[in-house]
């Protein structure tokens, strides 16, 4: 196996900003499918795509990571950041995938909400990826990780509401037990733009 002495920082920072806007794309995926859910189908087969091409980035960061001797960011960073990327394309993917798996028939308003936090907090985990090979200038960092802090709190409002609304007894019990998982998906999606945001900022503490 061929070690590089070097550390080709660019290689790294590139692979990163193609996983940050793999998450946006699926993002962008799962918004259209809940406001035109007739394209449901199609869809959700462009989220399996998004989520090929996360795994297939992740890879090539693992193989570049163990072929490099000397990093520009400590490993145990990169291997998180790089997972961190990928649970979010992983999340949005299967979201799209039980909306179309449960046969629903219209998304909820929450879920359409619910989608709309997903698309910014992916947006803003993107522009503080875009960054970090800057890291002289902090604020560009970590200024989008606070903001999609700010959308996982109201990720966590809208699923509130959203179980509030499921054990109403308004819904089916079937339909009840559908939607409880959905809501998993699209809260676990949000959760982990949250989580690379404090993996950024911990790159940023050691970094900067």
């Amino acid at each position: 196996m061929k070690l590089h002495l070097m550390p080709r920082q660019e290689q790294f920072f590139e692979l990163f900003d193609r996983a940050a806007a793999n998450a946006v794309k699926a993002a962008q995926v799962l918004n259209e499918m809940v406001k035109d859910f007739n394209k449901a189908p199609e869809m959700s087969a462009r989220a399996v795509e998004a989520e090929h091409e996360g795994d297939f980035i992740l890879h090539d960061i693992f193989k570049r990571l163990n072929d490099s001797f000397i990093t520009p960011l400590d490993r145990e960073d990169i291997h998180a950041l790089a997972d961190g990327l990928d649970d979010i394309t992983d999340f949005i993917e299967s979201a799209c995938d039980r909306l179309v798996l449960y046969a629903v028939t219209e998304p909820t308003s929450e879920a359409i909400e619910m989608a709309d936090v997903i698309l910014q907090a992916t947006q803003e985990v993107q522009k503080a990826v875009s960054h970090l090979s800057e890291l002289r200038d902090t604020r560009k960092v970590l200024d989008p990780c606070v903001r999609v802090n700010d959308f996982e709190n109201e990720g966590d409002r809208i699923n509130r509401k959203a179980l509030k609304q499921i054990f109403s007894g308004a819904m089916e019990p079937l339909e009840a037990m559908k939607w409880r998982e959905i809501y998993d998906h699209f809260e676990e999606a949000i959760d982990k733009c949250e989580h690379v945001a404090h993996i950024l900022e911990g790159i940023v503490v050691k970094n900067a």
